[in-house]
């Protein structure tokens, strides 16, 4: 059953401007399979959801010239029923099966009537960082995007699109991949603003001795660190080769819209390299700081000993069971041995207060 919405003519301001792009909408109410189809034309707009079994072959329109036509699929796992889904579009078996791998490197490969785009998104969930895969697909007048599961991403490209979808059709196809391209680099900020605030968290906990995990919760920000900076050079590189004219789809106008983009993931990896940075440095003040503590621990108990140790001496020889020794008879002995014991303690206290180890 299709769900049209409701057109408006309100104009927004341009889609890398919008604040809003920051965030993902809720994905609580969505379905875990849904195909979206939105078509645009220069005087009307057709936004249609597909749920259950009304994901069929039927409901896939044809790419036409005088339309844009924009293809979402959600949860699409089956490779038989994926197949049915776009086998109007003549896709290659080989980009077929990187759609349905869970586990793909971010690229971009030309496939001459269309580009095929692999990307990653990164979220934290119950303190783990995780990350899902994105498949887009550029044609001449067609988007075809993948995901395996609702991540609220993408709704704000649908919102702009209802209400600028004029603005869109007279730009082109390749100024609606740039839209998409450009909400997946910036939901990187927010996972980056994240893991900034975990290493400013951590670095806090630097000198305190309550968190024994502290260790590895720095070798776990040094691990997310990596795999975002390991995703994001791709990105860039993607992105970075589309500006160069690699790909005859983009045409001039969208290279301006696309530097800002590459700008921004320049940004993020300057970023991701500080943090990495501070990650690492923590790491080394901890371990100096946890090596430090040892030596203190270790200096005092050095000092017990030294303490201890002429106690057991002036103890070890008055404890020997010889007849002949004079003291062992004498009235006062006892307390003379105690006091003796009292005078070493306190000089040698005394002696290490004034070196500061103590």
């Amino acid at each position: 059953m299709s769900t049209p919405l409701p057109v408006s003519s309100n104009k927004r301001p341009q889609i890398h401007n919008l604040p809003s792009l920051a965030h993902r909408s809720n994905v609580s109410k969505m379905p875990a399979q849904s195909l979206t189809i939105i078509r645009i034309k220069s005087r009307e707009l057709y936004n249609h959801c597909y749920t259950g079994t009304n994901i069929c072959t039927e409901n896939i329109p044809t790419p036409s010239k005088d339309s844009l036509t924009w293809i979402h699929l959600i949860g699409i796992t089956d490779n038989e029923q994926l197949h049915h889904l776009l086998e109007t579009f003549n896709i290659h078996e080989l980009a077929m099966e990187d759609i349905l791998s869970r586990k793909q490197r971010p690229k971009i490969e030309n496939y001459g009537h269309y580009l095929f785009v692999a990307a990653r998104v990164f979220t934290y969930k119950k303190l783990k960082l995780q990350y899902n895969q994105i498949y887009i697909i550029i044609g001449q007048n067609y988007i075809i995007t993948f995901q395996f599961e609702p991540l609220g991403l993408l709704e704000v490209i649908r919102e702009y699109i209802q209400h600028n979808y004029r603005d869109i059709y007279k730009k082109g196809i390749d100024f609606l991949a740039y839209s998409l391209l450009d909400r997946i680099v910036d939901d990187y900020f927010v996972t980056v603003d994240e893991f900034d605030n975990r290493v400013e968290g951590l670095d806090k906990q630097l000198f305190s001795n309550n968190n024994k995990n502290l260790l590895v919760s720095i070798h776990q920000l040094k691990r997310d660190a990596i795999n975002l900076r390991r995703t994001l050079s791709p990105i860039r590189d993607i992105v970075g080769r589309i500006v160069h004219n690699e790909f005859p789809l983009f045409s001039k106008d969208i290279h301006v819209y696309l530097l800002d983009v590459y700008d921004h993931t320049q940004q993020l990896m300057e970023t991701l390299d500080s943090a990495r940075d501070t990650v690492m440095g923590m790491m080394d003040v901890h371990l100096s700081y946890q090596s430090n503590h040892l030596n203190e621990q270790m200096r005092m108990l050095t000092v017990f000993t030294i303490i201890v140790m002429p106690l057991n001496v002036l103890t070890g020889i008055y404890g020997m069971n010889f007849d002949n020794m004079p003291e062992l008879h004498w009235h006062y002995s006892y307390y003379v041995v105690l006091g003796l014991m009292v005078t070493i303690i306190i000089t040698l206290l005394t002696y290490f207060y004034r070196r500061h180890w103590l």
